[in-house]
């Protein structure tokens, strides 16, 4: 389910930054759609970490 949401959040973001022109905003939605694509990676490796304890 967190996968959608992070997919779900980038691809808005993505689609944003399609269509806007103001400088700062741009900034400002790539700032945030590099953290969701990194809290996507992180969420990623903690669901395929390792399961050496098991």
């Amino acid at each position: 389910m967190a996968d959608f949401i992070f997919l779900a959040n980038i691809a808005h973001y993505k689609g944003l930054l399609a269509a806007e022109t103001d400088a700062p905003k741009i900034a400002a939605l790539r700032k945030l759609l590099a953290e969701e694509e990194a809290k996507l990676a992180e969420w990623r490796k903690k669901k395929s970490g390792p399961k050496a304890s098991e």
